[in-house]
């Protein structure tokens, strides 16, 4: 399944403090097939770079995050196409 035929999912992680924005993303790998979802998560949590980076990297899930102000954060998180 090629990008385009992704399903997205948007994680609204905003006013949450960790370790939540990494539970929400969790529940949501849960709920959806990680072959045909893409997740975008929004954290406000500064911490939640390490914690998400570090969950993508251990479990073999493409991850690429954007700071877009001090308090917004982004991530896009899918599939490693390598594995």
């Amino acid at each position: 399944m090629d990008s385009s035929q992704l399903k997205i999912v948007t994680i609204d992680a905003i006013g949450q403090p960790c370790p939540m924005p990494l539970l929400m993303l969790k529940r949501a790998l849960k709920a959806n097939s990680i072959t045909e979802t893409k997740f975008h998560l929004i954290s406000s949590d500064e911490n939640s770079e390490v914690d998400i980076l570090r969950y993508c990297q251990l479990h073999h899930l493409q991850c690429r995050f954007q700071m877009i102000s001090d308090h917004e954060f982004h991530y896009e998180i899918a599939q490693n196409m390598q594995d």
